[in-house]
């Protein structure tokens, strides 16, 4: 599939903020600069109205597509994709799969856009199902983490191909060449985690030649810049992000709660005033963004269905950063050879 240059298409409808904070986010993107353009897919009336009060104008790196339905949040994924043929997650897809779209991002049904776009751009040869990775902060650098949420009921091979396909993306948003890939359960010795993880580990020992698998590891280290990709299965993954970045909000009221409690602790906070921003920068889940949907012929992101509009913005420019570069060919390489490694 031939890509144009960066050209982002965003579904702006069906989060829980509604289009407005997704356009708003996408307009602050554009006035940071790039050469990039972007298709907004949604409700046209809704979207002009956004772009009135906050561009106060037309926009020419901007393109309106615009769609009469929207799948929410409480629907059954698969049949609200089949049903709804003009929702906008829907468009957003075909978009990509036209080639009009390099990438597309949205913040509506995880399991209608997963769904979509597994049918509409389908997994790449020899992978089974599409894994959510997404980037974290560690000690020292950052570490992609998938599955976060695609696939709650992971199978060892389907663990496998996410195994490789997290290394690929390593690599490619994060320049490690050799990417040390972990495979999180309760203890590092053989024999702990449940019957899925312990096959899934005997499974990356056996294509070891193609991924440098440094084995199991526990949830402390995941942060200590141990390993570069933490695989784990869906239902894991998804818990895990969610109660990491409740748990990073819950800190920051803690601290704020604590220098308040006396005119010496305020003056302390007044003092480390530029510390605490870059804190809060490096540990706001919103620095991040969106999640990308590996493992098929296109570029799919998403991002939460609570996003604000700073978070849109820093998404758009993973978008943009991500934008047609699926995985590379060594990536194909690597899962038919292990692939046919373990058939």
């Amino acid at each position: 599939m031939s890509f144009p240059s960066r050209v982002i298409a965003v579904d702006v409808m069906g989060a829980d903020l509604g289009p407005g904070e997704i356009i708003k986010g996408v307009v602050d993107a554009l006035c940071d600069g790039g050469d990039y353009r972007v298709i907004l897919v949604g409700d046209r009336d809704i979207i002009r109205e956004n772009l009135e009060r906050q561009y106060g104008g037309d926009c020419s790196r901007l393109e309106i597509i615009h769609t009469s339905e929207v799948i929410s949040m409480e629907e059954k994924p698969l049949q609200a994709f089949r049903t709804k043929k003009d929702a906008s997650v829907v468009r957003a897809i075909e978009l990509v799969q036209s080639g009009r779209a390099s990438a597309l991002l949205s913040c509506g049904n995880t399991g209608s856009l997963m769904a979509g776009s597994t049918l509409k751009l389908r997994p790449m040869e020899g992978v089974e199902r599409p894994a959510l990775a997404t980037v974290m902060p560690t000690l020292n650098n950052y570490i992609v983490l998938l599955d976060v949420g695609a696939n709650p009921n992971t199978t060892p091979l389907q663990m496998m191909h996410n195994a490789i396909l997290g290394g690929d993306y390593c690599t490619r948003v994060l320049g490690i060449e050799k990417p040390r890939i972990g495979l999180l359960t309760i203890g590092t010795e053989e024999g702990k985690g449940n019957e899925v993880t312990l096959m899934a580990h005997e499974v990356l020992k056996k294509i070891s030649d193609l991924i440098h698998y440094v084995g199991l590891i526990e949830g402390f280290q995941i942060f200590r810049g141990e390993v570069d990709v933490v695989v784990c299965d869906g239902f894991v993954g998804n818990i895990l992000l969610k109660t990491l970045e409740s748990l990073i909000v819950q800190l920051k009221a803690y601290i704020k709660e604590e220098f308040m409690k006396n005119p010496l602790r305020m003056l302390g906070a007044v003092l480390s005033k530029g510390v605490f921003a870059a804190l809060r920068e490096r540990l706001n889940p919103e620095t991040y963004g969106a999640a990308s949907l590996l493992g098929l012929n296109g570029v799919v992101l998403k991002s939460h269905g609570s996003s604000t509009h700073r978070a849109i913005r820093s998404a758009m420019k993973v978008a943009v950063s991500v934008a047609g570069q699926e995985a590379t060919h060594t990536c194909h390489k690597k899962i038919n050879l292990a692939n046919e490694k373990i058939m």
